[in-house]
C-alpha cells in the first residue's frame, strides 16, 4: 500500500460514477498532484492526465471508502473540490497500454476547501 497527497478535483464517494449514462460500479476520486508527487507516481508506471497544466490521477474502488478527518475520526459531509486529502491506495498489476492501476482504500481529509456560493445546490 502507498500514500499520496493532493487536492480533490472530482469525487464520487456517495454514488457510483457514471460513464456514458451507465454506472461503472465504482466509487472514485480524481486528485490534482504537485510535480514531485506526479513524478513519483509516473516512476511507478502510473499514467497521469493533465488538466490546465496540473497533473491529475483517478483512484477508484468497488467498495465503500472510509473517509476520516485530520484527527482520524469519521468525516461527516461532502469533500469539496479543492480540499486537501491524503489517500491510502494499492498498486494493481501493470498494463502495457493503461499503466498501473490505482485502487483506493481510505481517505483522510486534511483541509476542507471553502465552497463558492451556489456551487452545491
Amino acid at each position: 500500500m502507498a500514500v499520496v497527497e493532493g487536492t480533490i478535483a472530482f469525487e464520487n464517494l456517495d454514488t457510483h460514477e457514471m460513464y456514458q449514462g451507465q454506472s461503472t460500479g465504482k466509487y472514485s476520486v480524481v486528485i490534482s498532484l504537485d510535480d514531485t508527487t506526479a513524478d513519483q507516481l509516473a516512476g511507478m508506471g502510473v499514467k497521469l492526465r493533465e488538466y490546465e497544466g496540473t497533473k491529475q490521477r483517478k483512484f477508484s474502488t468497488k467498495y465503500d471508502v472510509p473517509v476520516m478527518d485530520a484527527e482520524g475520526q469519521p468525516f461527516a459531509g461532502r469533500i469539496g473540490r479543492g480540499s486537501k486529502v491524503r489517500l491510502l491506495w494499492a498498486e494493481g498489476q501493470p498494463h502495457p497500454v493503461h499503466g498501473t492501476s490505482t485502487y483506493l482504500n481510505k481517505i483522510k481529509v486534511l483541509e476542507v476547501a471553502e465552497q463558492a456560493e451556489g456551487e452545491d445546490f
